[in-house]
């Protein structure tokens, strides 16, 4: 299964909208919906972005199954499965695939930071009880990990389809050196969307985008041109959309997106769930500004 499905191109990571503290599944499915307008090429359901820390098991569940649903097979749907137990991992990825999920995006284990070769046992074990695409995620800002280098090739060369990874390191060095040691069949992606263009020019293939819930026709456009080549064109959309990248984290993820997507009107509420909170009214002030002056919000 994972030969048949290409990886590179734009994935939304979908902000899960919330209202009166459940899951609104009409928002929902109206974001998945501008997403296939704009011909994005996959919806990641529950990942960071997605709030996954703060599901349930059974909304997490269901989150994948209704974005599969609402995708209705006209975009990949990936499926954050990830978690600190391996156990959990197993299970969660087990459930995405058999909910329909395309891919999964499995997370470095946080908080108890196994050293490499606990990483590659931990992977292995999910690898050996899915048969759709992996997708690692090393955010060690988040993680206090890397997944090294090293450790990336051994899974994909025992396991075909631990195939791609989101890379959100910032440097693109470790992508040259994922690239040089993996090969051009294997896909990476961006985890910033400021990096993307960076990234892209030294052997990245795309992006799993928290900006794409918003301008998702924007950076498909972006990422289009780095993937034919046309790096000047690519590069002068960075550059209009820069701050709007860099202002969507002016607070904890996905605070601000979620902020844009109700003054933009497709979600019907910016609710987050504790520990994260409202916006602050300067971060907003920041926000709206930026998002104005681009015409993305009045």
């Amino acid at each position: 299964m994972a030969e048949t499905i290409k990886l590179q191109g734009t994935h939304t990571a979908l902000a899960t909208p919330m209202a009166n503290r459940k899951v609104d599944y009409v928002s929902l499915e109206k974001l998945v919906q501008t997403q296939i307008d704009a011909g994005i090429e996959g919806v990641l359901a529950v990942g960071t972005t997605g709030e996954s820390p703060t599901l349930s098991h059974n909304e997490h569940c269901e989150v994948i199954r209704k974005t599969v649903e609402f995708a209705n097979e006209k975009s990949l749907v990936l499926a954050g499965s990830g978690s600190n137990s391996t156990r959990e991992a197993e299970r969660l990825s087990r459930e995405a695939q058999d909910s329909g999920a395309d891919a999964l995006l499995l997370v470095a284990p946080y908080y108890n930071k196994p050293t490499q070769e606990g990483l590659f046992h931990h992977f292995s074990r999910v690898a050996e009880a899915v048969e759709v695409p992996i997708i690692l995620y090393s955010i060690p800002s988040r993680c206090g990990i890397d997944i090294g280098v090293d450790t990336c090739s051994r899974l994909y060369e025992k396991y075909p389809h631990v195939c791609a990874i989101k890379e959100a390191g910032g440097s693109c060095e470790r992508v040259s050196q994922l690239r040089q040691t993996l090969g051009h069949d294997y896909t990476i992606l961006s985890g910033d969307d400021s990096l993307t263009v960076p990234f892209m020019s030294v052997g990245a293939k795309g992006v799993i985008s928290v900006a794409s819930n918003v301008i998702p026709t924007e950076v498909k456009k972006m990422v289009d041109h780095a993937n034919g080549n046309d790096f000047q064109t690519a590069t002068a959309i960075h550059e209009h959309f820069y701050t709007l990248f860099t202002t969507l984290f002016i607070e904890s993820n996905p605070v601000p997106v979620k902020t844009v997507l109700k003054a933009q009107g497709i979600i019907s509420d910016e609710d987050v769930r504790l520990p994260l909170c409202p916006i602050s009214e300067s971060s907003l002030e920041t926000l709206l500004s930026v998002t104005n002056k681009l015409g993305l919000t009045t």
